[in-house]
């Protein structure tokens, strides 16, 4: 009885280490450019971004990483009109016209 106890305890514990939480990054730290205010973030893995990625001809090694949708650069944090109110992101590749930006993690503003 005690070893089940054990087991299942040790288990849990595991699996609340290893379980994965989003979390935002202050807006300091994004060094890839600027912070992009996208419509929308997705994983590369969903149907419409991977349709998306595809038609792009964009092909990525880690269907994992999150992929902004229709995003805009925040140029200064705070002035008027520079405000994001969908998702503001820090992405490692801006570089497809606003359309998509690649590998984006939330940021708090």
């Amino acid at each position: 009885m005690q070893f089940k106890l054990a087991f299942v305890t040790a288990a849990l514990a595991t699996l609340a280490v290893a379980t994965p939480t989003p979390r935002n990054e202050p807006a300091s730290s994004c060094s890839t450019g600027p912070i992009q205010c996208c419509d929308s973030v997705q994983s590369a893995s969903s149907s419409p971004v991977a349709l998306l990625l595809g038609l792009l001809g964009i092909v990525l090694q880690d269907v994992n990483l999150n992929v902004g949708l229709t995003c805009s650069p925040i140029t200064v944090i705070g002035a008027s009109g520079s405000s994001c109110s969908a998702q503001a992101v820090c992405c490692e590749d801006n570089s497809h016209g606003g359309l998509i930006s690649i590998g984006c993690l939330p940021v708090s503003l």
